[in-house]
């Protein structure tokens, strides 16, 4: 599997594989991101600035994921530089089950390590117990649970050993 910056011109194809996620989410009754998360034009501007990643297998999208470089919302404490943040990790139902999302978190693991950044780091809903699981899984530690409005979110950093030189 290849995982690439994906271009401005790739938009609606970020877009396709979030809106997929976020209606499968729903389906189960478990609403995740809001229209304007994912709105087209919030994704064209995250597209411009380079912060979509996309995963693919012989050209067929399989996952995509944003990276950014800082949080100020979720992670205000947290140093300026010190971290990549992961954001809209989404995997398209025909590849459930291929080990993608592990996939594109190795990718931001590297990535952080080529930017010298020191943690990687992410949040999800509190109450989301097999997104927490596999976040674990994947080496992340829990760091805290903060409350934005009345949704509590867990956030989690994986620790990145630097560039041996």
């Amino acid at each position: 599997m290849q995982i690439q910056q994906a271009h401005p011109s790739e938009t609606a194809t970020v877009a396709a594989v979030l809106n997929e996620a976020a209606q499968w989410i729903a389906a189960e009754g478990r609403p995740l991101w809001s229209p304007a998360d994912i709105a087209p034009e919030r994704i064209q501007k995250d597209t411009d600035t380079g912060n979509y990643f996309i995963a693919r297998t012989n050209g067929e999208v399989a996952g995509v994921v944003r990276l950014d470089l800082e949080d100020p919302y979720f992670w205000p404490e947290i140093e300026s530089g010190t971290s990549l943040y992961v954001h809209k990790l989404a995997v398209r139902r025909a590849w459930s089950g291929h080990g993608v999302p592990a996939l594109l978190l190795d990718f931001a693991r590297e990535r952080a390590r080529s930017l010298g950044r020191s943690f990687v780091r992410l949040d999800c809903v509190a109450d989301r117990a097999p997104l927490r699981a596999l976040y674990e899984r994947h080496g992340f530690l829990l760091h805290s649970v903060v409350h934005k409005g009345e949704r509590g979110f867990a956030r989690f950093e994986l620790a990145v050993a630097p560039l041996a030189t």
